[in-house]
């Protein structure tokens, strides 16, 4: 550095060069970095898929994600592969170019809703043949398991609960696990069929996994159709998929023994369409129907639900007539329907004509929904 003439600071060419020199070197690294980073966007992406069978040293037979096997070449570094590992295989020619860990395990928490039901016996009207089934095959077993090993019996491992909609399944099932004091575990089987192609199977797997970490538990399997139905028609991935699914449900309930602290109940709407495998001795065996409510269960349910009404100049039986038929569902919409008459009309009791205003709007929507009144279908 130094000046000229004039007194004007110069900067030395050694010095001018050097910076340019080390721009150079920082675009040049960028550029470097740049097409790193679009041959990274150009290279085609990898597919994972499972290994079936390991024929030799460059063969395997694999299964990609919509069930389809093929025989595939694995590539010359790949080596030590097992049936079952998951692989990374090129989408055009499938082979196999590496293997990967194990993908993590579901957060099964998140697909299932687990709770501690505290609904008492009492809550549940016009089903006392039910809940002494239900008592029978679930409670008693995981209140006494002794008994049952004195005795040299084992009870079933769960139960099925057929009827029509509304008519206290679920109710049923949270009542038992509210008596023993266990963990309920809700899944629904159309919400796995429709949510999890590719893993309903290995979700079914998981779920079972939680029921024994959180026994006493009950496994309860709304829809369970939507899993169990006979098919005939195997030609899609997506029947194919539901098959997978349902072959993991039955081998996790094979997988149980019968005085473990784990029970299943499923629950369906649809019992003639039932694939006969779940219901078959050793698995759910125990079939209980629950019916829409005779005269007497629908003035037990309406007394139940209305217990904390200030009733006035309700005429029960006229009630109990006009709601025959009704399910337990029906009913209590019933109640709550009335309850809204009233405060619309800014009472605190309920009067005989604000339930018979309620029961058309129930019948009313029910046409609407299905075409017919309520109680038809039952």
């Amino acid at each position: 550095m130094g000046q000229d003439h004039d007194g004007n600071m110069l900067f030395s060419y050694d010095v001018a060069s050097s910076d340019l020199e080390r721009e150079n070197q920082l675009l040049r690294e960028s550029l470097n970095q740049l097409k790193l980073e679009l041959e990274r966007f150009r290279t085609p992406a990898l597919m994972i898929a499972e290994v079936v069978e390991v024929s030799d040293e460059y063969h395997a037979v694999i299964r990609v994600p919509n069930g389809s096997k093929f025989f595939v070449g694995i590539a010359g570094d790949v080596k030590g592969l097992q049936p079952g590992d998951q692989v990374h295989v090129e989408q055009k020619n499938l082979t196999i170019v590496r293997r990967i860990e194990r993908l993590k395990k579901f957060d099964v928490e998140q697909f299932v809703i687990i709770e501690k039901p505290k609904v008492p016996w009492r809550a549940i009207g016009g089903l006392n043949e039910q809940i002494n089934l239900i008592k029978e095959v679930i409670e008693l077993p995981l209140k006494k398991p002794e008994l049952f090993k004195k005795v040299g019996i084992t009870p079933p491992k769960g139960v099925l609960l057929h009827g029509p909609p509304g008519t206290g399944k679920t109710l049923l099932a949270k009542a038992v696990a509210s008596s023993t004091k266990s963990t309920f575990i809700e899944i629904v089987g159309s919400e796995l069929v429709q949510k999890f192609i590719g893993e309903g199977a290995k979700l079914v797997k998981e779920v079972f996994e939680l029921a024994r970490e959180r026994a006493p538990s009950i496994v309860f399997i709304d829809e369970i159709d939507a899993l169990a139905s006979k098919r005939i028609d195997m030609g899609t991935s997506g029947e194919r998929e539901v098959q997978r699914t349902f072959m993991q449900l039955l081998a996790e309930i094979d997988g149980f023994k019968n005085l473990d602290n784990v029970k299943i109940i499923g629950c369906t709407n649809r019992r003639d369409i039932l694939d006969p495998a779940v219901t078959r001795p050793g698995r759910l065996d125990r079939l209980i129907e629950v019916p829409a409510p005779d005269a007497a269960g629908v003035k037990r349910i309406f007394t139940i639900h209305s217990s904390k009404m200030k009733l006035q100049g309700v005429i029960l039986p006229e009630l109990v007539k006009k709601m025959e038929g009704f399910s337990g569902a029906e009913i209590k919409a019933v109640v709550t329907e009335a309850g809204y008459v009233a405060i619309r009309a800014n009472r605190v009791a309920v009067l005989h004509k604000d339930f018979l205003h309620a029961i058309q709007v129930v019948v009313r929507s029910h046409e609407e929904e299905f075409g017919f009144e309520p109680g038809i279908f039952g």
